[in-house]
């Protein structure tokens, strides 16, 4: 009770910040899907998971969990590999099982030992990566999914710039232009600063979409292929179809395990090195119990891989969107989160 009570009480100030999440996580989520040659439903089930479940036993502030595209590779290798998804999420559940161990361990303290200048390095290399892979969606080419964290990976400079030059879009450069526009000025005009039910990074989206619907019929324009996708079931048994539950027969398999132990090792180091961020973002300097923190991934990751989500772990981008737009409590990533149910309860 005395738990519901604390979540409640900063639930007012966190509305904006969970909506501006949200936003971000919807495509994030969809986009890691994609990349992990996962089910599109299984991303938003990780996000779901990762803000309602992840977000009540955590006890970080601003940390946001979900599917993270530093796993893409790892589970697209291991769906190949296994040769089902099912059996894949089996091997989800085992990594659940093990960080929960790993936590009951206190292995989080291994945080401790991270040096100062891997955190900052992450950020300003997560930083860099985020703004280069956004201008070209930014100039309207959007070959490369949302999600999609590879730069050099094949790259031609002649031919990708030569691509983005055919792509180029007038209507995506103007809500480019005046999205930035609203950031920069929103917190420096002491009216609109005041207005903290409406922070710039919410602002910046809707005028965004309003932008968007406006251009509709014109040659301003944004096709429909440049726009988020959700998968939308027609039916109730179509809804149902498209959750996928684990096979576990794979609990007896040799190579689930060793996938399980790969997930382990890389969701629970990015988690801590995420949490460690987390904290130097968090403006009232809380520090996270990083055993606590293993302990709940591991629980998101039981409840993800029961039913048809991908791996989850904390995640720096959807993180630092719940701290610049304000957060101050984590019932900001539980709001993402049901919105995130809501979304799909509404297809």
């Amino acid at each position: 009770m005395k738990k519901a009570k604390s979540l409640l009480s900063g639930f007012k100030d966190n509305i904006p910040s969970g909506i501006v999440v949200f936003l971000v996580a919807l495509p994030l989520c969809l986009g890691i899907a994609l990349a992990s040659g996962a089910p599109p439903l299984s991303g938003i089930i990780a996000g779901i998971v990762g803000g309602i479940v992840v977000g009540y036993f955590s006890n970080s502030p601003i940390s946001v969990s979900g599917p993270a595209a530093g796993l893409a590779a790892i589970v697209l290798a291991g769906i190949l590999d296994l040769g089902s998804f099912q059996l894949f999420l089996a091997a989800g559940l085992i990594a659940g099982i093990l960080q929960l161990v790993l936590g009951y361990m206190k292995a989080g303290s291994i945080s401790n030992y991270f040096p100062n200048n891997v955190i900052e390095g992450m950020l300003a290399g997560i930083g860099i990566i985020i703004i280069l892979k956004q201008i070209p969606h930014a100039l309207g080419y959007d070959q490369d999914f949302e999600g999609n964290l590879r730069i050099f990976d094949g790259f031609n400079l002649q031919e990708y710039l030569g691509k983005i030059s055919e792509a180029v879009s007038l209507g995506a450069i103007i809500i480019t232009l005046v999205s930035i526009a609203i950031l920069i000025i929103w917190d420096k005009v002491p009216v609109l600063k005041k207005l903290k039910m409406l922070p710039g990074a919410l602002v910046a989206v809707a005028v965004g979409i309003i932008l968007n619907e406006l251009f509709q019929g014109t040659s301003l324009e944004i096709m429909k292929e440049h726009l988020v996708s959700l998968p939308v079931p027609e039916t109730a048994e179509d809804f149902k179809n498209l959750i996928v539950f684990p096979d576990f027969s794979g609990l007896f398999n040799y190579n689930v395990w060793i996938l399980a132990v790969t997930i382990t090792v890389v969701a629970s180091i990015e988690t801590l090195l995420c949490i460690e961020a987390a904290d130097r973002m968090d403006t009232h300097k809380k520090i996270t119990d990083t055993n606590l923190e293993l302990k709940a991934q591991g629980i998101g990751n039981i409840v993800s891989s029961l039913i048809g989500g991908l791996p989850i772990t904390s995640v720096v981008v959807r993180t630092t969107a719940n701290a610049t737009s304000g957060a101050t409590s984590k019932i900001s990533t539980i709001i993402h989160g049901f919105l995130l149910l809501i979304c799909i309860l509404l297809i």
